[in-house]
C-alpha cells in the first residue's frame, strides 16, 4: 500500500493557513500555491538517487554528487494543478511537463478525460501528478490512470489539501502510489467541497467564480 505523507513543515503550514483565509486575494493566493508546491517538492524528491561525478572547483578537483537515474515529469491536472506545477518548475526547471484534462460527467459524476499530452518515454520517468485538492479522489485517480496507461510505472501524487474520502479512493485504485499532502482535513460537505478546505482552488487561482 502506498504511503500517505503529511508535510508539516512550519513554512508549509503557515502559508497554507494564509491560503485558507477567504480574505486572501487572487494574486497572493497564486503566489502562495507556487511557494507551497516548491516547498513540498523538497520533500517529494527526498529519495531521488545520487551518483558521484568528478568536477573541478576554482580551488581543486573533487568528487561531488548529482541526481542519477530516472528524470522527472510533472503532470498537473487541468486547470488548478497548473499553479502548483509553476512552483515545482522554479525548483526543478529541467523537469518535463505533461497535462491531463478532466471534466465530470453530469449524470454519472465520474471524471472523463478530454485531454492528455505527456512527454515521451514516460516509462523512464519519475512522475509527480499534481492537483491542489484531493476531495472525492475521482479526478486524481483518473489522472493517475491516464499516465499509467501511457507507460508510467513510478507515480506520486502531490496535493495541498485532502479529505479522507479522496485518500481512500486513491489508495483503493492505486495502492502503489505514495500521496503527499499538506493537510488531511475533516470531511466533504454535501457539495463535495473539503471542510474546512480553502474553497475552489481553480477559482481562487484565476479569479473566476
Amino acid at each position: 500500500m502506498g504511503q500517505v505523507h503529511v508535510l508539516e513543515h512550519p513554512l508549509i503550514q503557515h502559508k497554507l493557513t494564509i491560503m485558507r483565509s477567504k480574505d486572501t486575494p487572487t494574486k497572493e493566493f497564486r503566489e502562495l500555491v507556487q511557494e507551497v508546491a516548491m516547498l513540498m517538492a523538497y520533500e517529494i524528491t527526498r529519495d531521488l538517487p545520487l551518483a558521484p561525478i568528478a568536477i573541478e572547483t576554482p580551488v581543486a578537483p573533487t568528487v561531488a554528487k548529482v541526481i542519477h537515474g530516472k528524470t522527472l515529469a510533472i503532470v498537473p491536472v487541468l486547470r488548478a494543478g497548473l499553479g502548483m506545477a509553476d512552483g515545482i518548475l522554479q525548483l526543478i526547471p529541467n523537469a518535463k511537463v505533461g497535462h491531463v484534462g478532466l471534466y465530470r460527467d453530469p449524470e454519472t459524476l465520474e471524471p472523463v478525460e478530454y485531454y492528455c499530452k505527456l512527454p515521451q518515454q514516460m516509462d523512464l520517468r519519475e512522475v509527480i501528478v499534481v492537483d491542489p485538492m484531493l476531495a472525492t479522489g475521482g479526478s486524481a485517480s483518473a489522472a493517475i490512470e491516464a499516465v499509467k496507461r501511457r507507460g508510467s510505472t513510478s507515480v506520486k501524487l502531490m496535493c495541498l489539501v485532502s479529505a479522507p474520502d479522496g485518500i481512500a479512493r486513491v489508495q483503493r485504485d492505486h495502492p502503489d502510489v505514495d500521496i503527499y499532502v499538506a493537510s488531511i482535513d475533516e470531511r466533504l460537505n454535501d457539495h463535495g467541497y473539503i471542510v474546512p478546505g480553502l474553497g475552489d482552488a481553480g477559482d481562487r487561482l484565476y479569479g473566476t467564480k
